[in-house]
C-alpha cells in the first residue's frame, strides 16, 4: 500500500454508487457494552444473520477484535472470512475506507478523518483512538493504495454518491461544529468534488429528529439508481419527523443532479420508533464516556437503512405492521434483486441499522 499525495479526481477516480457490482462486504463484530446490550450477544446475533445474508451473493469479511476471534469464527460461516483487528465499535460504514475506483480496473481508498460523531467533548464513546486506523488497516489488508484525507472528519453514513457525479448530504452533520468547525461548505464541497470526484453536492438541511449521528443521510434516503431514490416518510403531521421529511422532499423535488436528471422520489413509510425498554438500559454498561441510552428513549428506525449487495437488498425489519409493506415496495423497486429481510431492532438500539455496519468493496 502506497499513501499517494495526489488527487482521486486528476487521477480519474470515482465513488462508485453503491448499487454498482461489489467484490465483498467489510464488517467489524461488536463487542461493546456501554453500546451494545446484554455483553453484545444480541447484536452479536443480528450481525451473524447479516454477514451469513450478505455472504450468499458476496465474500465478506468480517473483523474481530482478538478476544472475540474464537468465537466468531465458531458461529459465523465457513464463506465469511474473519480477520482479526482492533477497534473501539462496530459502525464499519463510518470508521471503514472509502474504496474509488476507475475505468481502468484500479482500486484505491479514501481515508478520512473520525472523531466518534462529536469529537472530545460530544462523542458517542471514548477513546476512538483504534477506529481511525480501521481504514488503512483493510487497505493494507487489500494491498489497496491510500488517499490520506485525514483533516476532514467524514463518515460514509453522513453522504450517498450516486457513482455519476451526485451526493447527497445534510448541513447537519457534514457542517456540524463538532466535526469541522473551521471548514466553510465551500471547503467541504470543494474537497468532496476531488476526493469523491462528484459534480454536485446537493445539501439537505437536517436527518431525522433525535438521529445520535447528528443527521447521517442513510436515515433519510438510500439510492435505487442514479437519479431516484427511496425517501424515509410519513403521511402523520403528529408524527416527530413529518416536518423534516417534507422539508427534505420539497429540496429533492426542486432539485436536479449532475446529469440534469429530476429526481424520482419513492417514499417509504417508516415504522414506529423503538423505545428502550427498562431491561434494555439496564443491560448496557453505563459510562461517563458513553452515549446515555435511559428507559423510554426513543431510538431511529428506517427502512432506507439497508444494504445492496449484489444481487440483494439487505433490509431491517422492526416486528412492525409495515414490515411486510416494506418488503414489498422494495421488492418492486428492486425487480432484479432479492429483498432479505431481517430483524434488526438490536442495530436501532445501538444507533444505527444494516447501511451502518457494511462497507462495500466495488469491483475493479
Amino acid at each position: 500500500m502506497t499513501t499517494l499525495h495526489s488527487q482521486p479526481v486528476s487521477d480519474g477516480f470515482r465513488m462508485p454508487g453503491e448499487f454498482e457490482p461489489h467484490t465483498g462486504t467489510w464488517m467489524l463484530w461488536p463487542h461493546r457494552t456501554d453500546t451494545w446490550r446484554a455483553g453484545a450477544k444480541p447484536g452479536q446475533k443480528v450481525f451473524k444473520e447479516i454477514a451469513s445474508a450478505i455472504s450468499r451473493f458476496e465474500p465478506v469479511t468480517v473483523c474481530v477484535r482478538a478476544e472475540q476471534y474464537q468465537h466468531a469464527r465458531a458461529i459465523l460461516p465457513d464463506e465469511v472470512r474473519v480477520l482479526e483487528m482492533s477497534f473501539n465499535d462496530a459502525w464499519m460504514r463510518d470508521i471503514g475506507p472509502l474504496f474509488l475506483i476507475d475505468d481502468k480496473g484500479g482500486l484505491r481508498g479514501a481515508d478520512f478523518q473520525f472523531n466518534a460523531w462529536g469529537g472530545i467533548n460530544k462523542s458517542l464513546y471514548f477513546p476512538w483512538d483504534q477506529d481511525v486506523l480501521v481504514s488503512q488497516k483493510v487497505l493494507e489488508t487489500e494491498r489497496v493504495d491510500r488517499y490520506n484525507c485525514t483533516d476532514l472528519v467524514l463518515e460514509g453514513g453522513g453522504i450517498y454518491p450516486d457513482g455519476e457525479g451526485t451526493l447527497i448530504t445534510t448541513k447537519e452533520c457534514l457542517l456540524n461544529t463538532n466535526r469541522n468547525p473551521n471548514w466553510s461548505q465551500e471547503e467541504i464541497e470543494q474537497r468532496l468534488k476531488e476526493t469523491l470526484n462528484v459534480q454536485k453536492i446537493i445539501w439537505l438541511e437536517r436527518g431525522l429528529v433525535g438521529d445520535e449521528t447528528d443527521g447521517h443521510i442513510d436515515e433519510v434516503l438510500c439510492y435505487i439508481r442514479p437519479g431516484e431514490v427511496a425517501l424515509s416518510w410519513t403521511d402523520d403531521p403528529e408524527h416527530p419527523q413529518y416536518a423534516v421529511l417534507n422539508e427534505c422532499y420539497e429540496k429533492l423535488a426542486g432539485e436536479r443532479d449532475a446529469s440534469g436528471r429530476a429526481f424520482t422520489i419513492h417514499k417509504i413509510p417508516l415504522p414506529e420508533q423503538p423505545v428502550l425498554t427498562e431491561q434494555e438500559s439496564e443491560e448496557i454498561d453505563h459510562t461517563i464516556d458513553s452515549y446515555a441510552r435511559l428507559p423510554n428513549d426513543p431510538c431511529i428506525a428506517s427502512y432506507v437503512n439497508c444494504y445492496l449487495c449484489n444481487e440483494a437488498v439487505i433490509l431491517p425489519q422492526f416486528n412492525d405492521p409495515l414490515d411486510k409493506e416494506a418488503v414489498k415496495i422494495f421488492s418492486t423497486l428492486f425487480p432484479e434483486r432479492e429483498i432479505v429481510p431481517i430483524y434488526t431492532r438490536e442495530l436501532s438500539l445501538a444507533g444505527g441499522n444494516i447501511h451502518c455496519i457494511t462497507q462495500q468493496q466495488p469491483a475493479r
